[in-house]
């Protein structure tokens, strides 16, 4: 659960049922939306400055990931300052309350006159906030505040995020590298590597019992459009058990696998049904081919919806649209009529076990971090997510499957064209804009 700070401020001449009040319905509003939070209310400027010190003190026993000032009424910048400065390393919401209606009369304590003495100087400060402010007569901006809580909570947590991947650099890509210090300094994600060779040594060690085990609890839950071989569901039980037991020990969140150039060519195995168990038995983002800004995304997007974040990837641009598949998983979560696998091959690969589920439409989001030097970006879009014509990607044994993906509508195909980062994209549903905005704010990336 998110956990916030609130403190609600009011001038020491204000009435202090009105403050009182005011600050208990906000705090009451952010509850309702699911957030933990340590309140101290209502802090005034009183001469002696009792309550800012009793505030500080309060706050210093609590763990939270935001501090959130509610401004009741007018107050005078310094009796605000003193509480947030102990805790400017904070992300923090400057979140200003509003008059009232009486009868024919507007009723205020002025309290953009408080936020608005208190946004540039925050600013200036080097203070990370957000400002936000409720208007008389219309809904409290309570949902707001809460997707930055949200976002701040999502940057806490990447600053101490384990990325393990298998290899690095498959296909001697270029767009799936990374540069790990400014990637530490910046979002604070740690990507691990490790070798093939460990996967394979622990592979040996699982029993045929252990394997059984998952084909008849997690495996059999597939409906195969055509019977593949046993030995391939053994290969897929197998090393799913192997990569478990690296993540239990090594606290992994997201994966990937050195896939065409590692599990493709060097085991004669793809790698789709062990993602397809990592991501539904074991809730692990995963990504193929090394992609590690791609697993970075994941996460900032699960942290941000609690979704699996799942890839994909372009195969043609239209007017209106584009067409983004995958030529071997998706998640169990984002189909649509359960998870449909079948034996396939591809060129002069080993036959794989490939899902060939139907995605879930819907409104989407699609994201992608990308780096420049040490400088990194975000390139979001909405779009609409339609079920696709039939297609299929030339290679694959006849007939030819038709992959998952999606038809995603788009406002402006051209302008998203022209910025695209990578092949691979992340996905949540619904419009996840505003959450990731915050986010990247936070953060200090720019959002393109």
């Amino acid at each position: 659960m998110t956990k916030v700070a609130f403190v609600g401020f009011g001038e020491v001449n204000t009435p202090r049922e009105l403050i009182v009040n005011k600050c208990a319905a906000a705090e009451k509003s952010l509850q309702a939306e699911g957030l933990d939070l340590v309140s101290v209310f209502p802090v005034t400027d009183d001469y002696a400055e009792k309550d800012v010190n009793s505030a500080i003190a309060a706050l210093k026993k609590a763990d939270f990931d935001v501090l959130v000032l509610c401004i009741a009424g007018w107050i005078p910048t310094h009796a605000v300052v003193k509480v947030t400065e102990p805790f400017r390393h904070k992300p923090m919401v400057l979140w200003g309350l509003c008059g009232w209606m009486e009868g024919d009369r507007l009723v205020t304590t002025a309290d953009q006159a408080g936020t608005s003495a208190l946004r540039k100087t925050f600013f200036d400060l080097g203070y990370r906030f957000t400002y936000i402010y409720d208007i008389i007569g219309k809904p409290s901006n309570t949902k707001k505040v809460a997707n930055f809580a949200v976002a701040a909570a999502a940057a806490e947590k990447l600053r101490s995020a384990k990325i393990g991947h298998m290899g690095y650099r498959d296909m001697n890509l270029y767009g799936t590298m990374f540069d790990g210090p400014s990637l530490k300094r910046v979002v604070g994600a740690e990507i691990e590597t490790f070798e093939m060779l460990e996967i394979y040594q622990r592979y040996q060690k699982v029993t045929e019992a252990e394997k059984q085990a998952v084909i008849d609890n997690a495996i059999s839950q597939w409906h195969f459009l055509k019977q593949a071989k046993p030995e391939g569901l053994q290969m897929a039980a197998g090393y799913y058990l192997a990569l478990k037991s690296l993540i239990a020990e090594r606290g992994y969140e997201a994966i990937s696998l050195k896939d065409v150039d590692g599990m493709k060519k060097l085991l004669g195995f793809p790698p789709a049904p062990i993602f397809m168990l990592l991501a539904d038995c074991e809730g692990v983002c995963t990504v193929p081919e090394n992609d590690a800004l791609g697993s970075v995304t994941q996460l900032m997007v699960k942290y941000l919806t609690g979704q699996c974040a799942f890839y994909l990837e372009f195969y043609e641009f239209m007017e209106d649209r584009v067409l983004a598949g995958v030529p071997d998983y998706v998640p169990g979560e984002v189909t649509d009529g359960g998870v449909q696998v079948m034996p396939a091959a591809f060129g002069e690969l080993s036959e794989g076990i490939l899902n060939v589920s139907k995605v879930k439409p819907g409104e989407v989001t699609l994201c992608r971090l990308t780096s420049c030097g040490d400088k990194y970006y975000m390139h979001m879009v909405k779009g609409e997510g339609v079920t696709p014509r039939k297609w299929e990607e030339a290679g694959w044994t006849q007939p030819a499957p038709q992959l998952p993906g999606l038809e995603i509508k788009l406002a402006d195909v051209e302008d998203f064209a022209q910025k695209v980062m990578c092949q691979h994209y992340i996905v949540a549903y619904g419009d996840q804009t505003e959450k990731m905005q915050n986010l990247c704010r936070i953060l200090g990336i720019e959002v393109i």
